[in-house]
């Protein structure tokens, strides 16, 4: 007997995988825009903002899946940021990675887990690390 071609495209369906929504923070707009075009070649839909309060601002508007986020950003830091959004919104979601050329010692990684990032990456970062790290992450339904 065969298999039922719908069944076949809906196996190949639910195994690829699916898009997620990721808000890029960073005051360096090429490190924006760097990462946005790599995330949407990878199929993901972006957003990216400059400072703090515009991540806050979109986090209630973009309803973001993963945040990544630099550390040193002027007026509110990134940890701030990030302290912010765990209020707003809780830990379970959205991922927060922690990005950042500035502060990369040992203490940055704590104080990063401290204010409610779940990953610290430093600048530059390796493609591959993020992409992995977004791979765990489940999209919210559409």
């Amino acid at each position: 007997m065969r298999p039922d071609a719908r069944t076949s495209s809906n196996d190949a369906l639910s195994s690829a995988p699916r898009s997620l929504r990721v808000l890029v923070v960073d005051d360096d707009r090429d490190t924006v825009l760097t990462l946005m075009a790599l995330l949407r070649e990878e199929g993901h839909e972006t957003k990216g903002v400059y400072d703090g309060h515009q991540a806050l601002q979109a986090i209630r508007e973009f309803d973001a899946d993963a945040v990544i986020m630099d550390i040193a950003m002027p007026q509110l830091s990134g940890w701030d940021t990030a302290r912010q959004i765990r209020e707003l919104i809780g830990p379970a979601r959205p991922l927060l990675v922690a990005l950042s050329g500035q502060y990369t010692k040992g203490a940055d990684r704590v104080l990063s887990q401290l204010a409610g990032f779940d990953n610290y990456l430093t600048k530059p970062c390796d493609p591959n690390v993020l992409l992995t790290l977004l791979a765990s992450v489940k999209p919210t339904a559409a």
